[in-house]
């Protein structure tokens, strides 16, 4: 296991000079002008000249690239060009407000989509099952958008009982009053495609050999799903929760701009608003590093899950 993840860790090294170079010379090359775009439209020449200067963008393009790489391991991005405030200050503010928002999501999404697929899988082939399927059909047809206007009208401004904006210092309160629907409405919508989905998972399980040797043996329809196919059916489980992780965070974002929550996910989409370039490469850089991370732990899950999985 230890050699694995060694292995591992050493095969991002060339991933991650990939992503390094990818982003800085799309920034360096495609993105406009910084000095030009800080300095606005009645800027004067000499302006945008001590402003080209005082970034360092005269530098050349190497030297750049070593500030750039120093940059991201040293977690010193310098300051934001819009509001002038220390990147790594931005992350460390904003990033627990995301967290707040995100985990439960991920958390209630896993649990209650293997929950609903498995008792939907149980009854498979059943009125039901036909039902839940057309139902989640025609959920996902609808934009997350919807989602969000309908949910903050009936339960904030109709029903009252959520407030639709607003955030405090305490994890109590956030967890408990302000993101309560924001998190329900984020699980009530990734519920319908991780059922589907999952409920699959289940079904090619059950019609494994192996599940019609335990139904040979007289073993009940419940052991032998929850004794023997969902052990299995973790394992893409865990595949699809890796891919999707990324998107949970990046789809916080949305969350945090109509609910007004103060997190990381917000800040990104004002530092595009304001053409804010370190705000960006950073969340970008530290994106693909997290993606990385989280494959590397799915896999390892692989093993804890089911210890007849080979890593090699």
């Amino acid at each position: 296991m230890a050699a694995y993840i060694l292995r591992r860790l050493w095969q991002m090294v060339p991933t991650l000079a990939g992503v390094i170079l990818l982003v800085f010379f799309l920034f360096k090359f495609f993105g406009g002008d910084p000095a030009e775009i800080l300095g606005g439209l009645l800027a004067t020449p000499e302006q945008i000249e001590a402003i080209r200067q005082q970034l360092g963008l005269n530098d050349p393009w190497y030297v750049q690239l070593w500030i750039f790489v120093k940059s991201i391991f040293t977690f010193n991005w310098g300051n934001s060009w819009a509001t002038s405030e220390a990147v790594s200050n931005i992350f460390a503010t904003r990033l627990p407000a995301t967290l707040t928002v995100m985990i439960p999501i991920l958390v209630l999404d896993v649990v209650l989509g293997v929950a609903a697929a498995m008792a939907v899988a149980y009854v498979r082939g059943s009125l039901t099952d036909r039902v839940i399927m057309i139902v989640t059909t025609v959920m996902l047809s609808i934009s997350f958008l919807v989602y969000i206007i309908v949910g903050q009208w009936l339960f904030g401004f109709y029903l009252g009982w959520f407030p639709v904006q607003g955030w405090s210092d305490s994890l109590w309160t956030n967890l408990t009053t302000y993101a309560v629907l924001p998190v329900s409405l984020a699980v009530f919508v990734g519920l319908a495609p991780q059922t589907r989905l999952y409920r699959s998972f289940f079904l090619d399980e059950l019609n494994q050999d192996y599940v019609r040797t335990a139904r040979a043996k007289g073993v009940p329809e419940h052991r032998v799903l929850f004794k023997h196919v969902l052990r299995n059916a973790l394992i893409p489980v865990f595949a699809n929760v890796s891919v999707q992780l990324p998107g949970i965070f990046v789809g916080s974002f949305l969350i945090e701009t109509f609910f007004s929550i103060p997190g990381l996910g917000r800040e990104v989409l004002l530092a595009v608003n304001r053409s804010d370039y370190p705000v960006i490469q950073a969340v970008t850089v530290y994106l693909a590093v997290l993606t990385m991370i989280i494959n590397l732990a799915a896999d390892v899950l692989y093993r804890l899950v089911d210890p007849r999985v080979v890593l090699k």
